[in-house]
């Protein structure tokens, strides 16, 4: 997408060029050089020629010559910086098979966490289905001087998910000499913060507050959900976006070195639970925009829900058979605006996503409830005032 953005500056370059050229042909000649010897020296400049003055075209063509060179020089430099940027991407891999829980994880016991080394300073880490049926997706990633943990999953006991000290296990150095971390939430649900008491007082950790007044202190946002924040880990940048709507807190993270865009709950192969669908769209627009003319090498968002089918597992299973891959494409990102546009505040299957707003559909749910008890109570009082009167008669 950033070539074709690069292609079309050029085209426009190129099409003003010409544009300049053909304007140029268009140009009246200059008035008629007087008889005498001027005539003579015109006659004898054009055939051996010209000079500007006797053939202003001559002149006007060299500009436009000029214009279209320097067009077509902006655009190969363009387009071989779009190509260097995209080639100095850390590569990574996503060739790994998730745990997909079991049917019976009493009878099928499986490992609380697992861990996957995208690249050797980038780790995926999810929480097991049998721990818990949301089985979230947690990243680590080290630079020279920090490193940066998003999200630390649903389950608080060390015993139970030994998150901590699986992530400080992965982090360079031991002791004092460990490479600093800091602990960030892409939002404030529970199965993205849970595993923060197992960093809190550790030495070299820090834990930023999952609450709006706390994402914005620490970050500095100051028009939220407007503006854009940078994590330096040494080497390693790390952009910071606000996209409220799943939640009034949710972050975005974006990674320069590898490309990789953090997505949490707000885009992710499973359900798209919205809150807030005005903000939703507005945070779907800027992350689109933020991503348009930037690399990206895959979108990860903080679970999987769906089979390969596209069709999603029921709410609360732990186990996912056939479960369809983590990462999502930075055309999914780019398509999320008109997806979630269509949302009708309820529910809505769209484009291969499901969107739904818990709230609205618990509400939806509760007046249907109400609405039977209601006629229930209105038949079981026509039955017994019928009955009453049978007696009396």
């Amino acid at each position: 997408m950033l070539l074709d953005s690069l292609r079309s500056v050029a085209d426009r370059i190129a099409n003003a060029a010409s544009a300049a050229s053909a304007a140029a042909s268009r140009k009246k000649p200059t008035e008629p050089v007087r008889p005498g010897k001027k005539v003579r020296r015109a006659e004898r400049a054009a055939r051996h020629g010209g000079t500007r003055r006797a053939f202003p075209c001559i002149g006007a063509s060299y500009n436009t010559g000029m214009k279209v060179g320097l067009s077509g020089a902006v655009a190969l430099w363009l387009l071989a910086n779009a190509s260097l940027a995209q080639a100095q991407l850390i590569p990574g891999s996503m060739n790994v098979h998730w745990s997909e829980g079991a049917a019976n994880c009493a009878a099928s016991p499986q490992p609380p966490l697992q861990v996957h080394p995208y690249n050797a300073r980038t780790f995926i880490l999810r929480e097991s289905l049998c721990a818990t049926f949301e089985a979230p997706f947690m990243y680590l990633l080290t630079g020279s001087t920090k490193a940066l943990l998003i999200d630390t999953g649903d389950v608080a006991d060390a015993k139970q998910v030994p998150l901590a000290q699986t992530v400080l296990g992965l982090l360079p150095g031991d002791g004092a000499a460990r490479l600093p971390l800091l602990v960030v939430h892409t939002h404030r649900h529970l199965d993205h913060r849970a595993g923060d008491p197992q960093f809190a007082g550790r030495p070299g950790v820090e834990v930023v507050g999952y609450d709006l007044e706390s994402v914005q202190k620490h970050f500095g946002f100051h028009e939220w959900p407007n503006g854009l924040a940078q994590i330096d880990l040494g080497g390693r940048v790390i952009d910071v976006l606000p996209t409220p709507g799943h939640n009034a807190t949710h972050l975005s993270f974006y990674d320069r070195n590898t490309g990789l865009f953090f997505s949490g709950d707000f885009l992710m192969p499973g359900r798209l639970l919205i809150e807030d669908t005005d903000s939703d769209v507005a945070s779907a627009r800027r992350a689109a925009n933020f991503v348009r003319d930037r690399p990206v090498s895959f979108v990860l968002g903080g679970h999987i829900e769906e089979n390969r089918a596209g069709e999603t597992f029921p709410w609360e299973s732990q186990f996912h058979p056939q479960e369809r891959a983590l990462q999502l494409s930075k055309e999914d990102l780019l398509a999320l605006p008109a997806i979630v546009s269509t949302f009708n505040g309820l529910y809505t299957k769209e484009a291969g996503f499901t969107l739904l707003n818990p709230m609205h559909e618990m509400l939806a749910i509760g007046s249907v409830a109400l609405l039977v008890l209601g006629l229930v109570g209105v038949g079981v009082f026509r039955y017994f005032r019928r009955r009453r009167r049978e007696a009396a008669a």
